[in-house]
Parts: C-alpha cells; structure tokens; sequence
C-alpha cells in the first residue's frame, strides 16, 4: 500500500515538473521573445533588401580604376497593385503608355506575390518624381543600388561586366541570390565576385491593412545591415595600360607586362578593346550585341589569355637555355650560316647569310640556321635511334616555362595552348620520325602555340634568371596584402643561373647593337634586353612579335607584344613594347620618341574584311575601341564623330609609309 502511495506522488510531480517547463516556455515566447508574434504577424511584414556597394578596383598607385554610382530600381508586387493613373507612372518613369503596361505583365509573369523589378535603374529625376508621388501606387516601391563605372574608360575584357543573374545562378548560390540581383559574367568581376558583392541586409517594414507602411518593425531589432564589398588592390598600372590600348589602337593583338620579381601584372591589353562603361545600364543589351557580338574582329576575345600564336623567334632564347643546361652547346659553339639549314630534304630559310655565328651573336641576329642546329644537338645527343624520347625529354623541360599548360591567373576561361607530345607525333608517323619532322619547332613555328600571357611569362623567367611566379592582376584585398600561396611562391625552371647570362647577352645585343634586330625598342638610359619575332601566318601577313624586360640587372618589367598581320616584328611590336616600358620605368615618353608614340597611335594595320571592289558600308559593329562614357546618347552621338577612322579600319589601301626613323632592316623569323 505504501508503495502504491509512493508511486502516486512520483507521477504527480512528474505532471507538475511538465507544467511548469512549458508554462516557463510560454512566459518566453510571449513575453521575453518577439519570435511567436513575428510568425504570427508575418503577414503585416515585408523584407526589403538592401544591396551593398561593389567593392572598389585600384591599381597599382592606389588610383581607383572601378568605383560605383548609385541608381534606383522601382519594383512592384503585382497582386497589390490597386487601379493608379498609368500615365501619371508613365510620365514619371520618361516611358510609353504601352510600356508601363508591358512591364507590369512581365512582373506578373515572374511572380504574382514577390517583389519584382518594374523599372531597372531609372535616372535621379524619375527618382525625385516618383518620390512625391508613389502614395498614389499601390504595390509600388524603390530600392536603392549601385552599378560599376570605370573612370579610365579602358580594360573592358580585363574588367568583365556585371549582368542580371540567370536562373543558373540563382541555383548555384544556395539561396543568396534572388532573380533581379547582379552578378559579375566576365574578367575581375567574375572572378572575384565572392569578395566583391559584399553581404545584402535586410530592413523589415510593418504594413496596416491598407498596405501603408507603419515604419521599422520592432524598432529594426531583426533587420540587417548591408556590408559593402571589399576593396581590390591590382597590379595593373592604369596609366601604362592606357597608353597600351592607345598604341594598339586600329590594331589586332595582345600585349602584356609582368613585374618579374612578384607575377604581378602590370597592363593586359587585348586589342580591339571597349570602353567597360557601355556595358552598364540601360543600354547593355544593344551595346553588348552591336559593339561585342557583332564586331568582326572579336573583341569578346581576351586575347592575351586566349589567343594562340606561335611564339616564332622568341622561342629561341628558350632553346637556347635548355641547349647550354644539357651540354650540347656553349656560348662559343659555332655553326655556318649559309642563309638556310637543311634539315633532310627541307630547307629552313634564314633571312640571312651568316656565316659561323655563335650564340650571343645567334639572337642577336635570330640566326634561323644557328637555331636549326641547335634544335638538332639536342634531339639526337642520345642518339638517332632514341629520338623519340629525347624530344618527349625536351618537350617536358620547355613544359617547365609554361607552355602548353595554363598558367592559373586570376581571370576566367584562360586557356593553356597546345604542345604536342612524343605520343601525339606516333599517331601520325608512326616510328618513322625524328628532328627533322619537327624542325620548325627550333624557331617557334609547327606545332606549337602559346598565350602572349606564357609568351611573357617565359621573358620573366629569363629576367629572374631562372624562376617565375605565376602571374595574377589583384595583389591585395581591403587592407590586406594577397597571401594565395601560389602568388608568392617560386616556380624554378631546371636551368641553372648561370646559364642565363651568355643568353641575356644576347638579347642585350639583339636592342643595343648595330647589328641587333630589335634596335627600335631601345630607351635612353635604360639597358633593354628583347627579342623580335615575325611570325608566320598561313591566312595573310605575318604576326609581329616582340619580347623583352628592362632594365638588364634588377628588372622591374617583362613585356610580351603581339600585332597581327604587322610584318618584322621590329617595326611595330618592338617599338610599342619600348614606349610602354618607358612610360612605367619614366612615368613619361619624351623627346623625339613621344612624336613616335603619336606615329604609332594613329597606324591602322586591321585586316580588311571586305572586297575592295565594293562600296564600304559603315556600321556600328566596325568601331572598334570605343572610348566613349556610360551614356547611351553619348555612345550614339561618338559613332558619327568616328566615322572616319571606322572607314579607315575596313579601308583595302596599304599603311602610310613609315617616318624615316622607323625604318629598319629586315629581321629573321
């Protein structure tokens, strides 16, 4: 009995234990926790989304290359709207009758209950308009943003753009972005988009039953403040990038410049280039179709990341390296230079009649018969019957430049070239091949291609006597120094120091001497060290190509230049490649050489695209770098003042000869 009796207080106080934990929950919930009355009248609240600012882009000086301007977006929630006076909006918004209502059936078909884009980036005075009057637009409200703009009006494939977010990126950013949100598509501001868009906040408003907003809800304890972006620190040097574009104006080609000590990238031109600022705002959609897909020459190309060409004659220091390594060569090994080389039955013309030549005076000269012979020490130095692997041997070491491999910089979609294989050559001759097959390999042509991003790298390896570190555009982020381990370390190359010096020599030579084939780049009081290249191209004029670093000892600049369809890469490349390492070394181009720069501005060498026997028909995709401001009526308005130079670039007429102190001597390939 007495246990019964036990038993019955034991389970008495279990039942009161139980109540009092849930009478305690209910006294938090309603009392001390706003949580159960935020449900409950989570009817009465909207979330409005506030959108941080962009992170800023600087270069290299800290000058601010990409910034943002604040516009406005009017969005609505179609199934509030209340009947409103349609042309009183349309007036306001500066848009047809029919348009107001073809928006607010497009925002119907999206969603009947979210907020949804109505009107994007409407100007300040709609803005201030609306303002006044929006208690009379139910369902209607504005919200704040910010779109990019870019001061310089250059660098627009090296920038990227921004652009709406697709239903594919709505997906993928598990649940970040919402449809109306921008997202860097393209260059920096794709790459880094995670850092640049910052965090959204959120404000929650409480709305009466007449949806007339009744201000904060619980004096904003649950909202959320947006967080701006962080900021960008480039290596980029907007004033040497600058004068790049201006220089490959009218131009096809690439040009970029590497810090050989760090990686960082100090320009990347791909030419034809546009000004960033068209593809902001309104006018996005025309300007990406008219000017970008509908350009015949490609500017959505990123050319120093994505163009192939073979490398030619900058090759041949690279050759070069690996020959004096190997042993099969000193800088005294002599060879006769007949003006050709024959390799079997085929005959590599040289532009030249040599003589014995050695290897300093090889580059200088771009001997393609000392390089020939070169190429052939080191493929058979284990023998004719071991070909094969000794080319796979060589193949592996240029591999070590970074060729035939991408380089990882920190933009999108580059790609890595191509560099066949011993494998590759098997499935072709099967065994019956050696260095004869692959001769014009010695001189950069045949089977492989290179980014004009590796052909610089390969000069920064050369100015660091060994080494490189992989190049990238952002070395910093807010206040903070980039610290991506692969952005600081070294990549050595297997060829030691010491061999860097006969070939550096040179290339010294092949700038400073008379007999040196790239004499147009010198600077004064700079030692420049280069190397010309005139490419061969099967589908009309030959690539001019130059490469180069300044100053010889402590190089701060590496250099790679590449005009299509230029001819000897000593009179356009090697000239432009100078007056950029100039302008960073000097902060400025002077004397009789600034008259060159304004010479070489004004040269067009773009391939014409039409027949010359018809009558030329200008249209907007044949401006090709437009340097025009973010407005729509501005980039209208500059189509008729580039009239001239748009006929100039589909003109069939021969390049204006040359002043007298560009000429040159022919070089070799």
């Amino acid at each position: 009995m007495e246990q019964l009796f036990n038993r019955k207080y034991i389970i008495q106080g279990l039942f009161l234990v139980v109540a009092i934990i849930l009478l305690a929950k209910l006294f938090y919930i309603q009392i001390v926790s706003d949580a159960a009355f935020v449900a409950a009248e989570s009817n009465v609240l909207k979330k409005k989304f506030k959108y941080p600012a962009r992170g800023a882009i600087l270069d290299r000086n800290m000058k601010v290359i990409v910034q943002n301007e604040p516009v406005y977006d009017l969005m609505v929630i179609p199934n509030e709207v209340k009947s409103f006076d349609t042309l009183a909006l349309a007036n306001a918004l500066e848009i047809s009758f029919d348009e107001v209502r073809k928006n607010l059936k497009k925002a119907k078909a999206k969603s009947n209950y979210q907020s949804t884009p109505f009107s994007k980036q409407i100007s300040v005075q709609s803005y201030a308009r609306l303002q006044e009057i929006m208690y009379r637009f139910p369902g209607f409200s504005t919200q704040d943003r910010t779109i990019r703009h870019y001061p310089d009006s250059v660098a627009g494939q090296l920038f990227g753009y921004v652009k709406e977010v697709s239903q594919a990126d709505i997906d993928k950013s598990e649940g970040y972005y919402r449809s109306g949100d921008y997202i860097g598509k393209s260059g920096l501001e794709r790459s880094y988009e995670d850092v640049l868009r910052g965090e959204k906040g959120v404000v929650n408003t409480v709305y009466d039953a007449r949806n007339t907003p009744q201000g904060s809800y619980a004096n904003g304890k649950y909202d959320v403040n947006a967080v701006s972006g962080e900021r960008l620190i480039s290596g980029i040097d907007i004033d040497v990038q600058k004068l790049g574009e201006e220089l490959m104006l009218n131009k096809v080609g690439a040009v970029v410049a590497i810090e050989p000590a760090t990686g960082e990238i100090i320009a990347l031109v791909s030419s034809p280039g546009y000004d960033p600022n068209i593809l902001v705002g309104k006018g996005f959609g025309n300007n990406y179709m008219d000017f970008i897909v509908g350009n015949p020459y490609r500017p959505s190309l990123v050319r120093p990341i994505q163009g192939y060409y073979p490398p030619g004659s900058s090759f041949k220091p690279i050759d070069a390296l690996i020959a004096l390594q190997e042993g099969v060569v000193d800088p005294n090994t002599t060879f006769n230079c007949p003006g050709y080389y024959m390799a079997g039955n085929h005959k590599v013309k040289c532009e030249h009649v040599d003589g014995n030549i050695s290897m300093r005076r090889g580059i200088a000269r771009s001997c393609n018969t000392y390089f020939c012979h070169v190429f052939q020490n080191l493929i058979t130095k284990n023998g004719m019957k071991n070909q094969r692997q000794t080319y796979q041997d060589w193949r592996d070491k240029v591999a070590k430049f970074g060729f035939g491999t991408k380089l990882d910089i920190d933009m999108p979609f580059e790609r890595k070239g191509y560099f066949y294989n011993a494998d590759h050559y098997d499935k072709i001759y099967g065994n019956r091949w050696g260095y004869t097959t692959v001769i014009s390999q010695a001189i950069g042509q045949g089977e492989i291609t290179a980014t004009p991003l590796q052909i610089a790298n390969a000069m920064a390896i050369i100015a660091n006597r060994g080494y490189y570190i992989k190049p990238h555009l952002i070395k910093g982020m807010g206040d903070k120094k980039l610290v991506k381990k692969e952005y600081v370390t070294k990549n050595y190359v297997g060829v030691d120091a010491k061999y860097f010096e006969p070939v550096i020599d040179g290339m010294q030579d092949a700038v400073n001497s008379a007999w040196g084939t790239a004499t147009l780049s010198r600077i004064p009081d700079i030692i420049m060290c280069g190397k010309t290249g005139t490419v061969q191209n099967p589908h009309g004029k030959n690539h001019s190509v130059f490469i180069g670093f300044a100053p010889r000892d402590n190089p701060k600049i590496a250099i790679a230049v590449i005009v299509e369809n230029a001819g000897y890469g000593s009179t356009y490349a090697a000239p432009i490649a100078s007056y950029m390492v100039e302008k960073y070394l000097k902060r400025a181009v002077t004397g009789a050489r600034a008259n060159q720069v304004e010479w070489m501005k004004g040269q067009n060498l773009l391939p014409p695209l039409i027949d010359p026997n018809k009558k030329p028909k200008l249209t907007k995709a044949d401006s090709l770098s437009i340097k025009k401001t973010d407005s729509v009526k501005r980039v209208k308005d500059s189509l008729k003042i580039k009239s001239a130079v748009i006929k100039q670039s589909v003109s069939t007429k021969p390049v204006a000869n040359k002043p007298a102190i560009l000429n040159t001597k022919p070089e070799t390939k």
